[in-house]
């Protein structure tokens, strides 16, 4: 059984099938939607160049071929880890051999004052983006809260529409603490380009309709507001079947909880980095399908470690940033070519030690640092 149809949850169920296992597979997942491009949902279909049928990841054939049972708006309210079974919201319940908890994340959601007429948004799933997209077709200006990936991700999809965006933001700048100052800059830098007006270092203090008041006492007009502050992972369930948890799932290696027989993969898995030497949680696309391919072999009774090198790419207009490793602390910064050319190689250091490396324009670069960052992983490792 799989919990969640997201990166993770698909990858795991493909690969399931993949490695020639023939029994029962059953998904089930909250959203209303059969599994979907994710990342579509703040670039390319928000901005209103990808249309809807480039969407599904898969199509209904490939269920029905690989005998995969897709339960969609059904909520699994319970886990019984020692009789192995799962209640459903519905009322049934299911019993597993082996289970993948990929709940995946939900937005952070912050306590605005508003009145009733205020139009504000959250970004997670298709549904939201289509209720953004409804929004934006008969609006002129729109209040973006957050200045990190999702935030400017929205940012830039508007502006392609024409709107007039506003982004406010507590950090100083954008995405400092995952790219540092310097790129951080760029990125501002690119979105003022692009006409977007920024309030940083500021939050919102209420909304009254279209009038949206911040801390500082500025006022600006917005005909609609989505706020992007960042997730936290789903661990209600887990916390329910009395998994170890640390800020997520607490997974060991191979991706396993604590419970016997219940792993766990995505947005929502703490798992050990050998490379960075941190038990780390990534909220990345790429990272959510590697570890539900891993999960799947493991569900089997494989005893396959994961040790895939994180990876993430962010697009803002026609830059895209590539992102190898995970430095959730980096003391030094080393820049290779130029920042403002945008073509460039940044490595992110921990004394001595490279724990992540972004490029811009240098896409070979990229896959050296990746392979770079594997080969040092396996050299240091006991044999």
């Amino acid at each position: 059984m799989v919990v969640g149809a997201g990166a993770a949850g698909l990858a795991a169920a493909d690969m399931l099938r993949r490695e020639g296992y023939s029994g029962a597979v059953t998904m089930v997942s909250a959203d209303d939607t059969p599994p979907y491009d994710r990342p579509n949902i703040s670039k390319d279909f928000l901005m209103g160049t990808a249309p809807a049928e480039w969407m599904p990841l898969r199509d209904a054939q490939y269920y029905a071929d690989r005998q995969i049972e897709l339960m969609l708006d059904e909520r699994v309210t319970s886990i019984d880890a020692q009789r192995r079974v799962v209640r459903l919201a519905g009322g049934g319940q299911i019993a597993y051999g082996a289970l993948l908890l990929a709940t995946g994340a939900d937005p952070v959601r912050l306590a605005i004052p508003s009145t009733a007429e205020a139009r504000i948004f959250y970004l997670r799933t298709f549904a939201d983006c289509r209720a953004i997209i409804a929004a934006a077709e008969s609006a002129k200006t729109a209040v973006v809260v957050g200045a990190s990936f999702i935030g400017l991700e929205v940012a830039a999809s508007l502006r392609a529409r024409g709107i007039e965006v506003h982004v406010v933001g507590l950090e100083r700048i954008p995405l400092e603490r995952v790219l540092g100052a310097d790129v951080g800059t760029l990125v501002r830098d690119i979105h003022e380009s692009h006409g977007v007006i920024f309030h940083l270092g500021n939050s919102v203090a209420r909304v009254d309709g279209k009038r949206v008041t911040l801390n500082d006492g500025t006022t600006l007009q917005g005909d609609f507001m989505v706020l992007g502050v960042g997730v936290k992972p789903a661990i209600a369930l887990a916390e329910q079947a009395g998994l170890a948890i640390d800020r997520g799932v607490s997974v060991n290696e191979y991706l396993e909880t604590s419970a016997p027989g219940v792993f766990a993969a995505g947005d929502i898995a703490r798992w050990p980095d050998p490379h960075s030497g941190d038990r780390i949680r990534v909220e990345h696309w790429v990272v959510a399908q590697r570890q539900g391919q891993v999960a799947a072999r493991n569900l089997l009774g494989s005893r396959e470690p994961f040790t895939v090198v994180p990876f993430f790419w962010s697009q803002h207009y026609d830059v895209v940033i590539n992102y190898v490793g995970h430095a959730e602390g980096f003391d030094s910064t080393v820049v290779d070519g130029t920042l403002k050319s945008h073509d460039c190689t940044v490595t992110y250091r921990r004394g001595e030690r490279t724990l992540a490396v972004a490029t811009i324009s240098r896409d070979l670069q990229s896959l050296r640092a990746e392979r770079a960052l594997e080969t040092e992983f396996f050299a240091e490792r006991p044999r």
